[in-house]
């Protein structure tokens, strides 16, 4: 007898929940220990699982993706180990408040295409770090290379001692399916990384969210940039992984006086700049020796399509009279299809770095550094590395953090009785109502009871 989608979605949450309780009741030390089991099963086959994900999606450079599982293994257990996520983890006497940290419950992963493996070994420590129960949804271009870095994590989590059940993937997808399991009463959060679409779906499930918005990476090259090391930087950036980074660079935006010495450095270092006709032509344009295409652009919006997200080694350029000019234009590139996201700047003059930082409206403002490496964190800057990186209300995400394990957490908090000298200091008589009398003012503030 076939199974329904709702019996299907019941079957997954079920055994989720299983897993859940026992997980529930597993120390820090237990919980740590499956943590760093997996992470070095993961970092072992860091090579293996990029050419799966490189083979099987047709997307970027496996040598790439094998920076890109390093990240998401050993420098993300490196950023979570300390963590505390299991029983108290704060005291403080003089305040009288104890947290305690709690799972949240069974999370649905919803996995991008262009960086598969990465973000299923990224999710699944960040989660087992929290004590919950993972369920990995893999966009159906990529299910078998998913599948495969799920299975060694779960493999090495059993071996270490985590409840059976506590990793489960999907092995093929559908719309209905992954609608059920994100609507499903027993799931407690999704984690959605991918197209707009499906973390709009998920936003819409009624489960709570943390999903990520767009990038459209705007750059700005200052006055007051080292040109060469700027343009170096970029370079490398955009084509890592063949620009397939949502935080990768989209466009550069330079004043009028560096212009020349901007785009001279670009082809210097082996990009090729078209011409307007090949603009317009841009899809039927190859050329063997260019490192990247850098198409000139007059503005921003539908009737300029390359002034969109584009994960590919393709950048706008866009040269502006000066710096308040240069600024207008990254904001106006961050808002059409990037708000919240990530911008990029190179500069030396930190007034000019200030100014640029509060006009913008950013989760991530990287400085004179890669964005798709800067913005994914723990290599070039002290962000928490992550594959999830929110965009604030602007984006319609909770958060602008780049997340990780302490965002899976249900923090509680006893809150034991202390005088609160902000309250107490007041005169009552101030703001309550001149009926009362003292004994009930007295009564009603517990004094001298």
């Amino acid at each position: 007898m076939e199974t329904t989608v709702k019996e299907f979605a019941d079957q997954i949450l079920g055994r989720a929940l299983q897993a859940g309780a026992v997980f529930a009741e597993l120390g820090q030390a237990e919980t740590d220990r499956i943590v760093d089991a997996v992470h070095k099963a993961a970092f072992n086959q860091r090579v293996r699982l990029a050419r799966m994900a490189n083979e099987e999606t047709g997307m970027g450079r496996w040598e790439d993706k094998v920076l890109k599982n390093v990240v998401a293994s050993q420098l993300v257990y490196e950023d979570i180990k300390g963590l505390k996520t299991a029983g108290v983890i704060s005291e403080d006497f003089d305040s009288g408040i104890t947290e305690i940290a709690q799972p949240v419950g069974p999370i649905l992963a919803v996995i991008p295409v262009t960086n598969p493996t990465s973000t299923v070994i990224f999710k699944i420590l960040i989660s087992l770090k929290a004590r919950n129960p993972i369920i990995i949804c893999p966009s159906g271009k990529a299910i078998r290379c998913c599948a495969e870095t799920a299975r060694i994590c779960y493999e090495a989590a059993l071996a270490a001692g985590a409840p059976e059940e506590c990793i489960q993937w999907l092995n093929e997808t559908s719309r209905e399916q992954t609608q059920a399991l994100m609507s499903h009463k027993a799931l407690a959060l999704i984690l959605a990384t991918g197209g707009t679409g499906l973390v709009k779906s998920a936003y819409s499930s009624g489960t709570p969210t943390l999903g990520v918005g767009a990038g459209n990476v705007p750059v700005f090259i200052d006055a007051s940039a080292d040109i060469p090391f700027s343009v170096s930087q970029i370079l490398m950036s955009k084509l890592f992984d063949y620009g397939t980074i949502c935080a990768s660079e989209q466009a550069i935006v330079v004043e009028s006086a560096i212009a020349e010495a901007v785009r001279e450095e670009f082809k210097r270092q082996g990009a090729y700049f078209l011409s307007p006709e090949e603009t317009a032509k841009l899809e039927a344009v190859a050329f063997d020796a260019a490192k990247i295409l850098v198409a000139p652009a007059a503005g921003v919006g539908e009737k300029y399509p390359l002034s969109a997200e584009i994960l590919a080694p393709i950048l706008a350029f866009y040269v502006e009279p000066g710096f308040d000019d240069a600024v207008n234009r990254c904001i106006d590139l961050n808002f059409y299809g990037g708000i919240g996201h990530t911008v990029s700047l190179y500069a030396n003059d930190e007034a000019r770095i200030k100014e640029f930082a509060l006009l913008m409206n950013a989760g991530r403002i990287v400085v004179n550094t890669p964005s798709s490496q800067g913005a994914v964190g723990g290599i070039f800057n002290r962000l928490s590395p992550s594959f999830t990186l929110g965009c604030g209300t602007g984006g319609k995400n909770i958060t602008t953090d780049n997340v990780t394990a302490r965002h899976l957490v249900n923090i509680q908090r006893v809150a034991r009785r202390r005088d609160n000298q902000r309250f107490t200091r007041f005169d009552v008589n101030l703001y309550l109502d001149e009926s009362l009398d003292a004994d009930a003012i007295d009564r009603m503030f517990n004094r001298n009871y």
